[in-house]
C-alpha cells in the first residue's frame, strides 16, 4: 500500500506552543499516591500562568517505575487548563495500534479545542517491546506505517466508519535524536521533538533537517522546531540533585546525565534555553528533574519573560530575538 503524503499547506496548522513548555511529573521518583489528580491539576494551572504554552506527558506503557499513561494525563491537564496546548512528549506508536491512537488523539484534540500535538516515536528499550508483545527489530518501519494510518483515519471525516464528528489531522510532531528521525521529521512529520542534544548540535542539525525536506519536496517552514530540555533550577546544589533524580528515573548512574543537564539558578537557566532558541528552537519543553517542577519552572519562566511569550507562533528557527547567552 503506498504510503499516505506528508502534511501539506492546507492542513491544520500546530496549536500555538509558544516558547518555553513544561514535561508533566508523569514518572514521580517518590510514591504516586491514589487521588493525584487534582495535584497534577493545580500544577498544570500554575506552569500556564506561569508561561507555558505547551504542557507535555511523556509515554512508557512498561517502566521500571511507577508512571502514568499520557493521554489520561493529558485529559487532566486539557481540563483544567484553557490556552496551553498540549502533547505527547512522545507517544511509542509501534507499540500501539494505530486506529485506537488516531481515535485517542482525534477525540481529546476535540475536547480540548484544537490545542493537541501528537508526538510521536520509535522508542528505545527492547524489554518494553518485549512486554507488549511488539517487534522491536521493525520498529522503524512501523512508526511510517502507524503515521500514515494515522492521517488516514483523520481523513475519513464523513460515512459510517468516520472516526469522530468534527476530527481533525492532528498535527504529528516527529521524537528521536538519531538521523533517522531527523530525516523522518522532514518527510512526514510536522515537527521535530529531540532530546539529549546541546545548542550547538541541535543548531548543526537545523541545516541538515532543512535540506532533508527540501529533498524531500517540502518548504523547511512547514516542520516546527522543537527540543526537551532537562533542568534543575536552584541556587543550592541542583545539579547533584538533579542528576540523582534523572539516575532514579532512567535506572542508570546519575553521572550518565552530567552533560544532558542545565543546572544552576534560573537566570543561568534561562541563559541556556536561550541559546536553544537562538540555535533555531520554536519550542523549548523543560524536564524539570522533580516530582513537583512548579516553583522550578516559575522561577525559569520569569526568568525567560522578557523574550518567550507564550501566545507567540512558532517562528520556524528565524534568529532568536534579544538574549544572546554566553555559556550552558
Amino acid at each position: 500500500m503506498p504510503s499516505s503524503p506528508a502534511p501539506t499547506a492546507g492542513d491544520p496548522p500546530s496549536p500555538v506552543t509558544g516558547t518555553l513548555g513544561l514535561v508533566l511529573p508523569t514518572f514521580p521518583q517518590g510514591p504516586l499516591r491514589p487521588g493525584h489528580g487534582p495535584t497534577l491539576a493545580t500544577l498544570c494551572r500554575r506552569a500556564e500562568d506561569a508561561g507555558a504554552g505547551a504542557l507535555w506527558a511523556c509515554d512508557h506503557l512498561f517502566w521500571h517505575g511507577a508512571c502514568l499513561e499520557a493521554f489520561t494525563a493529558l485529559g487532566v491537564a486539557a481540563a483544567a487548563t484553557s490556552r496551553a496546548a498540549i502533547g505527547t512528549g512522545v507517544l511509542q506508536l509501534p507499540l500501539r495500534r494505530p486506529s485506537a491512537v488516531a481515535k485517542q488523539a482525534a477525540s481529546l484534540d476535540l475536547l480540548a479545542g484544537g490545542r493537541l500535538v501528537l508526538g510521536v516515536g520509535a522508542g528505545s528499550h527492547r524489554g518494553e517491546y518485549d512486554a507488549a508483545g511488539a517487534d522491536f527489530s521493525t520498529r522503524g518501519r512501523q512508526l511510517d506505517d502507524g503515521i500514515d494510518a494515522l492521517r488516514r483515519a483523520w481523513a475519513r471525516t464523513e460515512g459510517p466508519y468516520a472516526l469522530a464528528p468534527g476530527a481533525r489531522p492532528v498535527p504529528v510532531w516527529i521524537g528521536g535524536s538519531s538521523e533517522a528521525a531527523l530525516r523522518r521529521a522532514a518527510r512526514r512529520g510536522d515537527g521535530w521533538f529531540p532530546l539529549f542534544l546541546g545548542p550547538d548540535d541541535y543548531g548543526a542539525a537545523m541545516d541538515r533537517l532543512d535540506k532533508e525536506a527540501e529533498r524531500a519536496g517540502r518548504d523547511p517552514a512547514a516542520v516546527a522546531r522543537a527540543i526537551v530540555v532537562f533542568a534543575a533550577v536552584g541556587a543550592h546544589e541542583p545539579g547533584e540533585r538533579g542528576l540523582a533524580w534523572m539516575g532514579s528515573l532512567y535506572g542508570l548512574p546519575p553521572s550518565s546525565f552530567a552533560r544532558h543537564l542545565v543546572a544552576g539558578d534560573a537566570a543561568h537557566c534561562a541563559r541556556v534555553v536561550g541559546r536553544f532558541v537562538e540555535a533555531g528552537a520554536d519550542h523549548v519543553a523543560v524536564f524539570v528533574t522533580a516530582d513537583d517542577p512548579s516553583v522550578q519552572f516559575e522561577d525559569l519562566a520569569g526568568e525567560c519573560a522578557p523574550w518567550a511569550v507564550a501566545g507567540r507562533a512558532p517562528r520556524h528557527h528565524q534568529p532568536a530575538d534579544p538574549l544572546r547567552a554566553r555559556t550552558v
